[in-house]
């Protein structure tokens, strides 16, 4: 058995071939796309998060709509950039969050993507410790997100306070118990993913990641889980970690899946970003019983717990949930995902 869920880009822009045609357009139709998927059975909704673009930004707002919405779904984010963030005033947000879904968040953070402009972070008022750089600096906010997620008390309390304290220093509220142990790590390299292990969160690997061996993306994707689950042993945490790989999967199951996708012949690419060597993983669109064939060689697929299917939000919710149902009701049975 494996978790099934979708991530979304959140795209959207004033195309006429784009049925996203505006902020309002992206964010209704996310919730309405988490609510479908649950009623499909996919087990999670997960969001991008962008500064600067016309995508979705900050995900907290959406998150509460959306457990707000469903019963059972995980929610979550692929990823936070904490460049960005206030730890702080963040810990407040997704404590809120959390406890309107009853502990349903899985919040997948990172150092962040390259932007859309220079330095967006600047503008937010952080900047990198002196000599360090901007992943530095996100490493550090999730560092005192984590500590802060603890929920302990640090404020020493206003003796005259406006309402009764209780005893010893404060905490932020609201606390959510159980969700540090639903903080995912995106990670593009073997490092940093055993960096996330020794913090105890878990595991989400992209679709592209540094190119360290030259082999086919998944098989350094899995090789990377492999490296996580070892560090997470060696760091001596009680509980499993999760691990989720991101992949674009699609079945052809008619003419306009045909149109969309039935000439993609996807392959590994190799690139640079943010001056490193990456390798960005291939996409799979085939009829069911091809594609099942070239799933099942997937070595990262088979290693991760938690599979999240990339859809192109911009073509409707409508369409979308056919993406998902089509992969659910046709290809995961064989694969012993369901």
């Amino acid at each position: 058995m494996k978790r099934i869920g979708f991530l979304s880009f959140g795209h959207w822009n004033a195309s006429h071939h784009s049925l996203v045609r505006s902020a309002r357009d992206v964010l209704q139709q996310s919730i309405e796309l988490a609510v479908a998927a649950e009623e499909l059975g996919a087990d999670g909704a997960y969001f991008r998060v962008h500064h600067f673009a016309q995508q979705l930004s900050s995900p907290f707002p959406l998150l509460a709509a959306i457990g707000a919405r469903t019963k059972r779904i995980e929610i979550g984010t692929g990823v936070i950039d904490m460049r960005y963030e206030n730890p702080h005033y963040m810990l407040e947000d997704a404590g809120a969050a959390d406890l309107i879904s009853n502990g349903r968040l899985q919040l997948g953070i990172s150092r962040g993507s390259p932007e859309q402009v220079v330095e967006g972070w600047r503008h937010f008022g952080y900047a990198p410790p002196d000599g360090g750089t901007d992943a530095d600096l996100g490493r550090s906010h999730a560092e005192a997100f984590l500590e802060l997620l603890r929920g302990e008390g640090f404020a020493r309390p206003n003796p005259r306070p406006m309402f009764p304290n209780p005893p010893g220093l404060l905490r932020l509220e609201p606390h959510s118990p159980g969700l540090r142990e639903r903080i995912w790590w995106g990670s593009a390299s073997n490092a940093t993913a055993t960096w996330a292990a020794k913090h105890g969160m878990n595991l989400q690997s992209s679709t592209l990641k540094a190119d360290e061996s030259g082999e086919p993306f998944h098989v350094q994707q899995a090789r990377q889980i492999r490296v996580f689950r070892q560090a997470w042993i060696e760091a001596g945490h009680a509980r499993e970690p999760r691990v989720s790989v991101s992949r674009s999967i699609f079945a052809l199951m008619n003419d306009r899946d045909r149109a969309y996708f039935g000439r993609d012949e996807s392959s590994d690419q190799i690139g640079v970003i943010d001056n490193m060597r990456a390798v960005f993983g291939r996409s799979y669109a085939a009829e069911p019983e091809e594609l099942i064939e070239q799933l099942r060689g997937d070595e990262a697929i088979a290693e991760a717990d938690t599979l999240l299917l990339t859809v192109p939000n911009t073509l409707g919710v409508d369409y979308n949930v056919h993406v998902i149902e089509s992969i659910l009701t046709h290809v995961a049975p064989a694969l012993g995902w369901r």
